[in-house]
């Protein structure tokens, strides 16, 4: 089986990622942090918000069994992207709209897909989600992985 990978962001990574894992051809989804100018940060301080990392989830997935483009609908339709540096409750630039394709078709896919959904009508205002080469993905806390499962939760309470 061959695998690729996928990286968005979009708000607190603990209900992205679990809306991720439960797709049919996921293999894998795990919680950090990307596109911000400290190495190794943690969650302390990419929350201070001076970092420049977004929280993203990183998505292995089999393109077989789920292709790219039904990834990059499930990430539309699962926050706000017209939100600058806000989701819900959640503000900052930890929390902006973000997808960070792999490969040169990944980026491609990302900005058919935004121009589409912005011609679409689903939103009033223009989306305003960042689309960047992938960064270093840095792995968040063991404490943050599978955190809502862990905790018997579906989704995060807003």
């Amino acid at each position: 089986m061959t695998t690729e990978k996928a990286m968005f962001g979009a708000g607190c990574f603990w209900g992205v990622e679990t809306t991720f894992r439960n797709i049919n051809g996921v293999r894998n989804a795990a919680v950090g942090y990307a596109g911000g100018k400290t190495e190794n940060p943690t969650y302390e301080d990419v929350c201070n918000a001076d970092t420049g990392h977004a929280e993203v989830v990183e998505v292995e997935f089999d393109p077989s069994v789920v292709s790219y483009n039904q990834l990059l609908q499930v990430f539309w339709a699962n926050h706000d992207p017209t939100t600058l540096n806000r989701q819900g409750p959640d503000v900052g630039t930890q929390y902006r709209s973000a997808i960070f394709p792999y490969t040169p078709e990944q980026s491609a896919a990302a900005e058919r897909s935004k121009a589409e959904m912005n011609q679409s009508g689903k939103f009033r205002r223009p989306i305003v989600t960042q689309i960047e080469p992938a960064p270093k993905f840095y792995r968040a806390e063991d404490y943050h992985q599978r955190y809502l499962e862990k905790r018997g939760l579906a989704h995060c309470a807003i």
